[in-house]
């Protein structure tokens, strides 16, 4: 006889085909996996009971040696092929991880340019293929925990990650094999990990009216530091505004402390990896202990010393004050008062360093919550998020309403940038807009896709290009063509290109070169409110020059056509002396107002010219007709 099976509302009606998914939380330190079991999210712990991974991966001739903390041991003694914080290389070029300075006690390979490869036994690897190796490490753990292959996983990234870090994620992910269910930015994991959209009242909460609440994730991990402003209702996860630094984290206060060490003992800046590795591995220690001790003893290369809580605040308050200031910055972005946060949340292990919560409470005037582990919190909000993604969860009571940190645009007549989507827009995400062309008889269009808030193409950064090709040959500004801009739930761009007459399309995956550096993110935000009024002139400016050449090349063309038969010598030599001056003021001013009074007496000494052509075309579209076909017409 059948069995009746029975499930719970929302659950699986067929248990045994439960689907195993996974959160994995891919850190700059350490990393974690974490899955939902009896509906309460935990993180799946090794044979030896350690919840944490860290993210080391150690190379020999061979190949991978060993991944975790296996790895970390050969930190002193084998630097160069012990890779770690490679999270900080994600997404970046050769000439990006220069201005890291010393701080990596790596050799990288000379490149051009493109994704960084290190030095190891093994040979030249990138930090995606270390990435791989620590997530197929992660998998491997859930796997035999679950003693079945993964149906997924959510990956979780800092919020202010960009295409390029996104997407080397992503590659990392299939590079090991894993299926990637969705890009979850970090600070929304930990929202949802903590339930704030349900009001909960437990964990120091604050009691508000309604069921809105305005929530503040202070996300500082080993190499990365986020700051997100979200609203929580009824189970919507609205990100407001998010900021920070792809490069800043506990590992730069380690090495702040570290420099501190050597000149303490008198050494210079040039030290080997050995060195570095020792300074770095003792500078960590020290850290962690004078999280509950006001002072520790080093002892390290021949040194002997005392490193003071206090002292340590001294070379660290600089680096927490720069994300203090993302934190203000996201909160005007936002439209939100620092008193309207009604709860503030501590993520990432670097906010166990005492001096973070001081500050962070300080600026928000409330304790932060840290009812659950700020190493853990990350992982568990995306093993929620893959539960209702694989389908063994109904998703029907959440909705993540996630945004885009910079804007996306595309390059015009010149040298300007048209914003299609443009920042702390939410995304899932789908803008279109129409352009045209510029010349008589242009086929095609070249599409160049940037990213910033200045007005300038050359003051963005450029994420690809691409070509359409097979316009019909029309007269300027009568083609039409529909750029549409997609920005998916990962935070992943396509650029689509259609000219509707034709319906001839080009399309492109943005998937930028993996060159991004580190400032700049934060300086292109910084850049476009120093630089608004230099930008606004200076767009004004581009615009006036390009309408003049569009002027100069209608009545050149024009009169090439028609002026010998509709205009006398002295008109056409009037004419001509105008387009003259308008040629030379459009190449000798700065004045944006100057050449728009040109351009429009230009246009008024050639009003009459205009209407000649008009009346000899409507003349020969009517020759030959009646008055009565053209009434019936």
């Amino acid at each position: 006889m059948a069995l009746l099976q029975i499930s719970e509302p929302g659950q699986s009606p067929q248990p045994h085909q439960r689907r195993h998914a996974v959160g994995i939380d891919l850190g700059t330190t350490n990393s974690l996996v974490a899955t939902v079991r009896s509906g309460m999210a935990e993180v799946l712990a090794d044979e030896q009971g350690r919840d944490l991974l860290p993210s080391v991966v150690h190379y020999v001739a061979e190949g991978v040696s060993c991944v975790g903390y296996e790895a970390a041991e050969h930190n002193v003694a084998d630097p160069l092929n012990t890779l770690a914080s490679v999270k900080r290389l994600m997404g970046r070029g050769v000439a990006d991880i220069k201005t890291f300075g010393s701080q990596l006690p790596y050799e990288f390979a000379d490149d051009k340019g493109g994704m960084p490869k290190i030095k190891t036994a093994a040979g030249l690897v990138s930090p995606i293929q270390v990435s791989a190796e620590i997530l197929r490490k992660l998998a491997g753990r859930a796997e035999i925990a679950f003693d079945s292959e993964l149906d997924g996983a959510v990956i979780t990234v800092p919020a202010y990650f960009d295409e390029a870090q996104r997407q080397a994620t992503k590659d990392a992910a299939t590079l090991a094999g894993i299926k990637v269910l969705r890009l979850l930015n970090e600070p929304t994991a930990a929202a949802i990990a903590y339930g704030l959209d349900e009001a909960q009242k437990d964990g120091g909460a604050k009691e508000t009216k309604g069921q809105d609440r305005t929530v503040a994730i202070y996300d500082l991990g080993g190499g990365t530091f986020d700051i997100s402003i979200l609203r929580l209702s009824k189970g919507v996860f609205e990100v407001l505004a998010t900021g920070g630094d792809s490069a800043l984290g506990g590992d730069d206060f380690d090495h702040a402390i570290a420099d501190w060490l050597r000149q303490q003992i008198g050494m210079d800046d040039d030290l080997n990896p050995i060195e570095q590795r020792i300074l770095l591995e003792t500078a960590k220690s020290a850290k962690e202990e004078l999280t509950d001790s006001a002072e520790v003893a080093l002892e390290v290369l021949d040194w002997q010393g005392i490193l003071t809580r206090e002292l340590m605040h001294s070379l660290i308050d600089g680096l927490i004050a720069k994300t203090m200031r993302a934190c203000k910055k996201s909160l005007r972005d936002a439209g939100v008062a620092q008193d309207q946060i009604d709860d503030v949340i501590l993520v990432g292990g670097s906010t166990r360093t005492p001096r973070v919560g001081e500050k962070v409470a300080e600026l928000f005037g409330t304790q932060p919550l840290c009812s659950l582990d700020p190493d853990q919190v990350v992982a568990m909000g995306a093993a929620l998020q893959a539960e209702v993604l694989v389908g063994n969860k109904s998703g029907d009571d959440m909705l993540l309403l996630d945004v885009i940190p910079l804007s996306l645009g595309i390059e015009t007549m010149g040298g300007l940038i048209e914003k299609i989507i443009h920042r702390n827009t939410t995304i899932p995400v789908a803008k279109a807009q129409e352009f045209t062309t510029f010349k008589d008889g242009q086929t095609a269009m070249a599409i160049h896709v940037l990213q910033g808030e200045r007005e300038l193409a050359s003051d963005c950064r450029s994420l690809a290009r691409c070509e359409l090709r097979g316009i019909p040959p029309m007269v300027a500004g009568a083609a039409k063509i529909r750029v549409s801009y997609q920005v998916d739930a990962d935070g992943l761009l396509s650029v689509t290109a259609r000219e509707l007459t034709s319906n001839v399309e080009s399309r492109i995956e943005v998937k930028p070169s993996y060159g991004l550096g580190e400032e700049e993110i934060t300086n292109m935000l910084q850049d476009s409110f120093s630089h608004a009024r230099d930008d606004m002139q200076a767009r004004a400016l581009r615009e006036q020059q390009v309408e003049a050449d569009r002027m100069i090349e209608d009545l050149l063309a024009a009169i090439y056509k028609d002026g010998k038969a509709l205009l006398d010598a002295e008109e056409r030599q009037c004419l001509k002396v105008a387009i003259q001056e308008l040629r030379e003021l459009r190449e000798s001013t700065t004045e944006h107002r100057l050449l728009a009074r040109q351009i429009e007496s230009v246009a008024k000494a050639s009003e009459e010219f205009a209407a000649r052509r008009m009346d000899a075309s409507i003349k020969t579209a009517l020759a030959g007709q009646t008055l009565d076909e053209i009434e019936k017409g």
